[in-house]
């Protein structure tokens, strides 16, 4: 498929690598320019470009920025065919987004996506920490195989196989209107957990408690390494979030 990924963070990196070496056509661009790209990203065959061009003539645009700038893209997004599969990978956090009140009230966050974009879109890769993205990536059929959980209302198969081409099994996890149960603190929110383990974190999800989950995972971590940007060893993350979310 031909691709174009929006941020290359942790995970839109991955992202890149990933898929670009499954045999896809990969266009990947960031806020400040193709040029600030760095050269382990394209590794495996991706290309830099510019917002514009990472979004022009393609199967499929990711969204892998932070939640609170997804209304800077949507005029992006506007002039994308609405065939076009569109898959966001965000999540909301008060303390990095600053407060969004439709979210903080109770809407799902992927639909307030939906909303700042205009279309509709499938949620994935937002339920796995950057590190086991990065290096728990496993053949089909391994043992130790983790989940990722998608959802969506149109083009949940393809984002399902896509996650599937980064190497971790995609689990059907229903609506774009259920897709609080795979947010920051949920049971199956960055816990690592394989695809027999997903269906009772999901039906676990108290979607009263995940903000209180959430906020007591961050202050754990900031703790921990003293500030708000860095982030703790890996295996403590996926430690705490099952310690605090299931």
């Amino acid at each position: 498929m031909k691709i174009g990924i929006l941020g290359v963070g942790h995970i839109g990196k991955t992202l890149t690598q990933r898929l670009a070496a499954a045999g896809h056509q990969v266009k990947v661009a960031n806020s400040r320019g193709p040029h600030t790209i760095e050269a382990d990203a394209l590794s495996t065959g991706g290309r830099a470009v510019t917002a514009a061009e990472a979004v022009e003539d393609v199967d499929v645009v990711i969204l892998s920025i932070p939640l609170n700038r997804l209304p800077q893209v949507a005029p992006l997004i506007a002039d994308v065919p609405a065939d076009t599969v569109v898959i966001d990978t965000s999540n909301y956090y008060p303390a990095r987004d600053s407060r969004i009140e439709a979210i903080d009230a109770g809407q799902v966050e992927s639909l307030w996506v939906t909303e700042q974009l205009g279309r509709p879109i499938a949620k994935a890769w937002n339920a796995i920490g950057s590190h086991s993205f990065a290096v728990k990536g496993r053949a089909a059929g391994s043992p130790d195989r983790i989940a990722i959980p998608v959802a969506a209302d149109r083009d949940r198969q393809v984002a399902m196989a896509l996650v599937e081409d980064t190497g971790f099994d995609a689990f059907d996890a229903g609506r774009l209107a259920d897709s609080w149960r795979q947010q920051p603190g949920a049971p199956c929110y960055c816990t690592d957990l394989a695809r027999e383990e997903m269906p009772g974190a999901l039906a676990a999800a108290e979607v009263e408690r995940l903000p209180k989950r959430r906020d007591l995972a961050v202050a754990a971590i900031q703790e921990r390494v003293g500030d708000a940007t860095t982030n703790p060893d890996a295996e403590y993350g996926v430690r705490l979030n099952r310690a605090l979310f299931m």
